[in-house]
């Protein structure tokens, strides 16, 4: 797994290594600070991370490690219900990669042996309808769609009632990501957490933010909106492949107290990966320092 994270955090590692051609065995907080700025951690962030350090000018990689580890220490929501289909609604905004992180969701379900139904929501617009039934036909998954302009919550209502009439294990549903106004957005994302709760008592059981990797912590305040209109329970970091800005998940799991489930590493169908915070962090300590194996 660390081979996949490496991949995904690449060119925030190429970074570091700019600040910090050879690895050492203590930092001194000076470059560590420029380490964490050029990697896209706000600046008021990286003042806290070296204020929770000890006070001597040079640190330890374990030192490093406690302060990083503690922003990804936040409680997370318990998955009760265990009843058939599992519903996720995927929202975000267009650009982030939304249809294309279902199609890598669905897939890996369907590697786990899950049997999968996608709802083509996003009826604002003809080509997400087109892209998101190109990939259910080419991964070989069932996909309940309209033509665009109908009612996203229909689509929806339909999917989730295909999938429990079918005993289907997972239905995975996209929206739209941009309306005329937010008020228009705002309003149908919330018509269809409602469908989707008529359709099956507690659906949508998880919703889910995609946001592009690329835009670093700028898109922390894009999530609180969404969060503000319907509350999200989980965010998936896509193309984090084609950025330096790695290190604004930080900034993202502070900000925003939520489980970061997935991150996107590539554009293949295989190239969504489970997010592990001890992984992600040990990624970045390892292009830094020495390790005590004598392995550099």
């Amino acid at each position: 797994m660390i081979g996949f994270i490496k991949k995904g955090l690449d060119k925030t590692l190429n970074v570091i290594k700019e600040v910090l051609p050879q690895k050492v065995e203590k930092i001194d907080k000076d470059t560590l600070e420029e380490i964490l700025i050029e990697s896209d951690v706000p600046y008021e962030l990286v003042e806290e991370i070296i204020y929770y350090l000890p006070p001597q000018d040079k640190v330890k990689e374990k030192d490093v490690k406690r302060v990083l580890k503690s922003y990804f220490i936040y409680e997370t929501k318990e998955q009760e219900d265990t009843s058939k289909p599992f519903v996720e609604l995927v929202i975000g905004v267009n650009g982030a990669g939304k249809t294309t992180t279902i199609a890598k969701l669905a897939n890996n379900y369907k590697k786990e042996g899950k049997k999968v139904l996608l709802g083509a929501s996003d009826t604002f617009r003809a080509a997400a309808i087109e892209q998101l039934s190109s990939w259910a036909k080419k991964l070989k998954i069932p996909i309940v769609s309209t033509k665009q302009g109908h009612d996203p919550s229909a689509v929806a209502f339909d999917a989730i009632s295909s999938a429990a009439a079918k005993k289907l294990d997972n239905v995975i549903i996209d929206t739209a990501g941009r309306l005329h106004n937010q008020t228009n957005l705002s309003n149908e994302l919330k018509k269809i957490v409602r469908i989707c709760d008529k359709a099956k008592n507690g659906a949508p059981n998880r919703k889910i933010l995609i946001l592009d990797g690329t835009q670093g912590t700028s898109a922390i305040n894009q999530a609180k909106a969404f969060n503000e209109i319907v509350g999200v329970d989980a965010i998936i970091i896509t193309k984090l492949d084609g950025t330096a800005k790695g290190g604004s998940l930080f900034a993202i799991a502070k900000e925003l107290q939520l489980p970061i489930i997935y991150v996107g590493v590539g554009e293949g169908q295989d190239d969504l990966v489970s997010f592990d915070a001890d992984e992600y962090i040990e990624t970045i300590l390892e292009s830094i320092f020495i390790r005590d194996n004598g392995k550099s």
